[in-house]
């Protein structure tokens, strides 16, 4: 049976201070322990959150660079890229694909490009006149052929004279006014005597891969592209290669542009196209080193 509140004996008065003493010294402990592992789990969130989000936001790249180049590069232009990206990750690399004389109107409107590479000189000579490329990185990169090509399984045609067969109705070559391989077909067919005979069975193409892709899906009965363009398709078969002297010498010349806000990474990644990495994928795709 309790008491009242208030009555109490000396001794059961000292009794109950102490154990009142003793509950405020373990609830003074509990409190100072639950504080503690508060405190350590708090850490241990924020270690936990710290390693599984990481960073708010990656660096950006420090450099983005953009490439014009023709597109009878595309295979070999693209791995070198991803190559280069690898090695610099903070440079950041966009391809610009096309036929030559096109993208060379690109510069010539001011398009933002940082580095060209042509398929041909007059491409690179036109935006030279101009002052749109830095004069002293101008250099013949690659070199390449010029073939005759024709759907798999096609026979009867065995030279560039055999062109004027009755049964040869499309002959798909590039627009001669814009690419490169197009200008090679017309020197080819006019070193044969054949250009103006064969004008009436001409579709022209808007670059060298639409050539290719006339001649693989049947729509040309033969096509004119280069050597590296035909070996990335196993619908073609190559027929006959355009001989020496028949045409100006196939050369790849690549140029920072004048206008470039990033000369000084076009520069590094133009001498990257020169190193060992670069060339091993040149020679994988065909590719030849120009004559220096």
């Amino acid at each position: 049976m309790s008491r009242p509140f208030g009555r109490y004996t000396a001794g059961e008065e000292r009794s109950y201070a102490a154990t009142s003493t003793d509950r405020a010294v373990t609830a003074a402990r509990t409190s100072t322990f639950t504080a503690a592992i508060g405190t350590t789990l708090f850490a241990c969130i924020l270690i936990v959150c710290a390693v599984f989000v990481g960073p708010a936001q990656a660096a950006p790249p420090i450099a983005d660079l953009t490439i014009s180049g023709a597109i009878s590069l595309q295979n070999a232009l693209q791995e070198v890229a991803s190559l280069y990206h690898t090695a610099h990750p903070n440079v950041a690399v966009h391809l610009n694909l096309g036929a030559s004389g096109t993208l060379q109107r690109q510069i010539e409107q001011g398009a933002p490009v940082d580095l060209f590479l042509s398929a041909a000189e007059s491409e690179m000579d036109g935006l030279e006149s101009k002052g749109l490329i830095l004069r002293a990185t101008r250099k013949n990169l690659l070199a390449n052929s010029v073939v005759l090509i024709v759907p798999k399984g096609r026979t009867g045609i065995r030279h560039f004279q055999d062109l004027t067969q009755p049964s040869v109705k499309i002959i798909a070559i590039g627009n001669p006014e814009s690419v490169p391989a197009g200008k090679y077909a017309e020197q080819v067919l006019t070193h044969f005597g054949l250009y103006d005979m064969l004008r009436p069975k001409f579709v022209f193409a808007k670059d060298v891969r639409a050539v290719l892709t006339y001649v693989e899906t049947g729509n040309a009965d033969a096509g004119i592209v280069y050597e590296t363009d035909a070996l990335t398709s196993s619908q073609v078969v190559v027929i006959a290669t355009a001989p020496p002297g028949s045409h100006a010498a196939v050369v790849y010349p690549v140029a920072v542009i004048a206008a470039s806000r990033n000369v000084a990474a076009a520069k590094e990644f133009e001498s990257f196209l020169f190193g060992p990495e670069s060339a091993a994928v040149f020679r994988k795709y065909g590719f030849r080193p120009a004559a220096l």
